[in-house]
């Protein structure tokens, strides 16, 4: 049978964090949101519960702003409920599903999932956004009681438009638990499943980032620009139009070298473990703030024109300085282009 989940609590506002909120309202399912109380309060805001909320009430509300919209339509924010760690956290008892989905840090994840624990109401699911770390840790960390009901779901960025959903196992999930979760999400959350291991980074972060990682380093070795790489690794051999680059722009660079470094950090045992050591020009990138869409620079830079147009701009990944964008074009990857069947699309091109 179906499982009821009539409300969701997700503890953390970040881009994450308010897009899943938002694709449960798309649902018709609300929920409650929790974050920080922001730590730069004067004594008097301390005392005003607006000021308590700001940092979530305003990840909320910029739901609003997104493009491409997370909301199907943008009533359904009034779905959404907000409050903090510090005053609210009781609150997740009314919760059937409760999602982690904090900072990629396992210190910071493992505190927030002992301080909810007590919260947890009897039968209702507590889960973890984790996009790689260790899950027996985290489950380590709660009552034994609760840790049948406790297992990875990893939604990935958008959660309106990304089908794919990770959802992986610790030694102690229930299977029945897992099982109507996985049901659940596939039935009213539109979610394709695939099932993982708690192994470094689980399926789809393992084996993306290291064909991003692979298509770095030939960027380099190669010494091909910014604008070369995606013209040779988008739709014209199978991928998307965010091809390699754009991707990572839209997974945010500091999360992305986030993902490498704990594989390179945790697999030992895996052979390809130093295709996942991040090269300097990402770890420079990251110092400088240019972490993609969510800084407004990444390996693409978005301004306006004089005429109040828009143009793009590309990173020099030399002088980590950006120049106009340029054309890139293969003739090989544009004569493919007119063959339908991508197989034999990609044959042609070998």
């Amino acid at each position: 049978m179906q499982p009821r989940i009539r409300k969701v609590a997700v503890l953390g506002s970040g881009v994450m964090g308010s897009a899943i909120a938002a694709h449960f309202a798309n649902a018709g399912i609300p929920s409650l949101v929790l974050d920080i109380v922001p730590p730069d309060l004067s004594d008097a805001e301390r005392a005003d519960p607006r000021a308590r909320n700001r940092l979530v009430d305003g990840a909320v509300k910029a739901l609003l702003k997104f493009k491409p919209s997370p909301l199907y339509t943008a009533d359904r924010l009034a779905l959404i409920r907000t409050g903090n760690f510090e005053d609210d956290l009781p609150r997740i008892a009314e919760a059937d599903w409760i999602i982690e989905v904090v900072k990629e840090d396992p210190a910071v994840k493992e505190l927030v999932l002992r301080n909810a624990a007590p919260h947890v109401r009897d039968g209702a699911w507590l889960s973890s956004n984790t996009s790689g770390l260790s899950l027996a840790a985290m489950s380590a960390v709660l009552p034994a009681g609760l840790r049948p009901r406790f297992f990875g779901s990893h939604f990935f960025n958008p959660p309106r438009y990304m089908t794919l959903l990770e959802m992986i196992p610790t030694a102690d999930t229930d299977p029945d638990v897992l099982a109507a979760a996985a049901a659940f999400s596939e039935a009213v959350l539109g979610k394709g499943i695939v099932t993982g291991k708690d192994t470094p980074n689980f399926v789809a972060n393992r084996v993306g980032v290291h064909a991003m990682m692979v298509t770095m380093r030939v960027m380099q070795e190669m010494g091909l620009t910014v604008e070369e790489i995606d013209a040779l690794t988008g739709p014209g051999v199978g991928r998307p139009k965010t091809a390699t680059l754009q991707l990572a722009d839209l997974v945010g660079m500091g999360t992305f070298v986030h993902v490498a470094d704990n594989v390179h950090r945790t697999a030992e045992g895996d052979e390809a473990r130093d295709v996942f050591d991040a090269p300097p020009f990402l770890r420079a990138m990251v110092a400088k703030g240019l972490l993609g869409r969510k800084s407004g620079a990444g390996f693409y830079r978005m301004q306006k024109t004089a005429d109040g147009g828009r143009e793009f701009l590309t990173l020099d990944l030399e002088a980590l300085e950006y120049r106009a964008k340029a054309k890139a074009r293969f003739s090989e990857v544009e004569a493919a282009k007119s063959v339908d069947d991508l197989p034999a699309r990609l044959r042609q091109l070998v």
